[in-house]
């Protein structure tokens, strides 16, 4: 027990201990906040690159829109194995369950002409309540 008496030596009942202050303790939470982004995003990127995974929000979709087909061909020319590719793109969506994309994703990789078609998910935060109702009763559950 001595070793208790010299880390907090024995003061009078009032005293105590001395405790960090709520100027510490502020700086720590502080601090914690601060970095939790950043923390996040490092675990993330480490995490993707152990096991290969995709990061989200990685990547973003940028919707634009062209006057005709001719300015959509000249903005859309993209490399494909050292190439540079020109084509023309028909977008398709489908809306469902978020819990079917997997499956949808695997249907659609079976049937596309391309090598590796574009299939990208994007969760509905808000829409029309009776459209989001009419997609409830459209798509079946698991």
């Amino acid at each position: 027990m001595e070793w208790l008496s010299q880390r907090c030596p024995l003061q009078p009942a009032a005293q105590g201990c001395p405790r960090p202050g709520r100027g510490t303790l502020l700086l720590v939470v502080t601090l914690s906040l601060l970095m939790y982004p950043v923390l996040r995003s490092l675990a993330l990127q480490l995490h993707s690159a152990v096991t290969g995974s995709y990061v989200s929000g990685t990547h973003s979709i940028a919707f634009i829109n062209c006057l005709n087909e001719q300015i959509a061909k000249d903005i859309a020319r993209y490399f494909w194995k050292g190439e540079l590719e020109e084509s023309t793109e028909i977008l398709l969506l489908v809306k469902t369950r978020t819990s079917k994309i997997g499956e949808l994703s695997n249907y659609v990789r079976s049937i596309h002409p391309f090598e590796i078609p574009e299939i990208i998910s994007l969760p509905i935060d808000q829409g029309n309540p009776l459209y989001l109702k009419w997609i409830e009763e459209s798509v079946p559950r698991d």
